[in-house]
């Protein structure tokens, strides 16, 4: 009796540990957030609010839904630090194509991006969000879209 009430302890124990090892494995997770960029060839993101706690560990899925040679309708996501115009970096980005719309002189003013992507293409970042609460804008910067609306804000609270 002592041997089975044993055994029956043992099992039990290392069920309950495997089960609370798999409920601890996702908090190390990031938070997934999936954005389509283009749908019906319109210059816009799906999503364009975010919200974050400092220091959360977020990872972006960006979808080009256009379709559109990447040439004429490209997109990419790019998180900057608060404070930063995306107007502004976007104009900037015009005209730095080979970098894939990343102006050079202003990569210290990038938190996280995904790449510039065609057709029906997927790109992904990992990051943690900003430690500082406050509104960190992003957009995409490939010619003329963040100055038609393709841009949102993370808002780290």
């Amino acid at each position: 009796m002592k041997s089975k009430l044993s055994a029956f302890f043992i099992l039990l124990v290392a069920v309950t540990g495997c089960l609370i090892g798999k409920a601890a494995d996702p908090a190390g997770a990031p938070r997934e957030i999936k954005i389509r960029a283009g749908t019906g060839n319109v210059m816009k993101f799906d999503v364009t609010s975010l919200t974050a706690a400092p220091g959360e560990l977020i990872k972006v899925v960006l979808t080009n839904a256009s379709t559109l040679p990447k040439e004429a309708m490209g997109h990419n996501w790019i998180l900057l630090v608060t404070g930063t115009d995306p107007v502004k970096f976007a104009q900037e980005a015009q005209s730095e194509g080979a970098n894939g719309y990343i102006p050079s002189k202003s990569k210290d003013k990038i938190v996280a991006f995904v790449a510039l992507l065609g057709p029906g293409e997927t790109g992904e970042v990992t990051f943690s969000a900003p430690d500082k609460p406050g509104e960190y804008p992003f957009l995409c910067s490939f010619p003329a879209h963040c100055l038609v609306g393709m841009k949102g804000v993370l808002k780290v609270k």
